[in-house]
């Protein structure tokens, strides 16, 4: 498994640009089967959407392929999970393509939890219409992202597979050929909070001697590397260039995204002394000065735990989220304010405590404590709580097997990703109680790949 992990290289280019690419080792005769099912599919069916891989189950020997799963394990750890969102994308002969767009963008997190997996079935050059990114722009939350870089295409071979952060700006570039390209799009994320390199890591250091990326961000860099090696950085070696506390603080909401991250990553050089500015910035009207502050606060790490848990009761809604979703990223650091987080589930606000039942998933996952009051909040009213709720007990997986009763009852939910989740943790609890009611379920709802309007038996 080693020889197909990614390197140090690899990891740097990820970071600074947000994705990497790698080619199977299947045949070119595969990647052609499996472009010509697709046609066909599109043609007789339509596109199949979310049973992509049941209705073309020769795709999961894609996923399979050493080279996916070492770069997976390599990004996301070991126990990574496909989840149950997945798309083929067609850009069809002569298409003008898309206008570039963030599929997430919505977290205020730059840690790699989440990743879109492209796999093209055909030779994809640039005249095809391939998959354009603009490297580094995942680090942003507004349109400064899509223009923070030139656009590269993801042009190669039948086979290849490129692994992108979820925030990456991208789109469908125009398809100026007499054929037609597919593209087929996974999600997956991590469920376990790095304790060491999951990827054939032999340097240390993020700089090495070598220098990657625009030099204004390389404690940004630097923190994303830490981060992923399992490793918190208490040195306040001065990365703050000589600038004050409070003229970093007020830069954080400067005059663009660029100059707020700059500064956010910064901070931290102040170490302890920088958190109770950072958590008063919290309550700031704007949304941009809040969530460079989030991120200033995870790169300060372990003493910022403590007047974050206290930003829980804050009067203001949006201090209460924040505060939340801030310990949810600061993952296992966080842990001694899960009874905290436990006790904000009884927040009035059903966004904070959606917030809130996500930040469990990852600051409980050593421990069964979070878990009945996750399992209570399967029945919120609140349909961003319910889906939360599930995930974070997949995340919590052998330590919640008092959860297993409240999950089958889930199985059914009206929401498709509930259910998808569901199966999920029934299979990471791993209980003979949980394999028997999935093994149930399985059997009672499975698809067949070979049925059609033209085939029903």
């Amino acid at each position: 498994m080693a020889e197909h992990l990614l390197t140090d290289a690899q990891m740097r280019h990820f970071i600074v640009n947000g994705y990497v690419t790698v080619t199977t080792d299947l045949p070119a005769q595969f990647h052609d089967a499996i472009y010509e099912k697709t046609m066909t599919v599109f043609d007789k069916e339509g596109n199949p959407g979310n049973n992509l891989v049941p209705r073309i189950p020769e795709i999961q020997k894609v996923l399979d392929d050493p080279n996916v799963k070492g770069a997976l394990t390599s990004l996301l750890g070991a126990d990574y999970y496909m989840q149950p969102h997945r798309h083929p994308h067609y850009n069809p002969p002569g298409s003008k393509g898309q206008g570039l767009h963030q599929d997430g963008g919505k977290r205020w997190s730059h840690h790699t939890r989440r990743l879109l997996v492209f796999y093209y079935p055909q030779d994809t050059p640039l005249e095809l219409g391939p998959t354009g990114v603009v490297p580094m722009s995942h680090y942003y939350s507004t349109r400064e992202g899509a223009e923070i870089s030139s656009e590269q295409p993801i042009v190669g071979k039948a086979g290849t597979v490129a692994f992108a952060n979820y925030d990456l700006w991208h789109r469908a570039m125009p398809n100026g050929s007499e054929k037609r390209r597919y593209m087929m799009k996974f999600l997956y994320t991590r469920m376990s909070e790095p304790q060491e390199p999951t990827w054939a890591n032999k340097e240390t250091e993020w700089a090495n001697g070598t220098h990657v990326g625009p030099t204004e961000h390389q404690e940004m860099f630097r923190h994303l590397w830490d981060w992923h090696r399992g490793i918190e950085d208490n040195d306040t070696h001065g990365t703050s260039n000589g600038e004050s506390l409070s003229g970093l603080i007020s830069a954080l909401n400067g005059t663009s995204e660029s100059v707020g991250l700059r500064a956010a990553y910064e901070l931290p050089g102040f170490g302890e002394a920088a958190v109770p500015a950072l958590v008063q910035c919290l309550q700031d009207e704007s949304e941009m000065t809040r969530r460079n502050a989030c991120y200033a606060l995870n790169a300060v790490g372990t003493p910022a735990v403590e007047r974050l848990r206290e930003a829980l009761k804050d009067s203001c809604e949006y201090v209460r989220s924040n505060a939340a979703e801030a310990l949810g990223d600061l993952g296992t650091k966080a842990e001694p304010a899960v009874p905290a987080l436990i006790e904000t589930l009884k927040d009035p606000s059903g966004n904070v405590r959606a917030r809130t039942i996500e930040a469990l998933g990852t600051t409980s996952q050593t421990s069964t404590i979070a878990v009945p009051a996750i399992v209570k909040a399967l029945e919120d009213e609140n349909p961003g709580v319910r889906r939360n709720s599930v995930f974070a007990l997949a995340r919590i997986g052998k330590d919640a097997p008092g959860a297993v009763e409240g999950l089958q009852n889930v199985l059914f939910d009206e929401n498709r990703y509930v259910r998808g989740d569901a199966v999920h943790a029934l299979y990471r609890i791993g209980t003979p109680a949980a394999k028997a009611i999935l093994l149930h379920h399985l059997e009672t709802t499975r698809w067949c790949p070979l049925t059609s309007k033209e085939s029903t038996f």
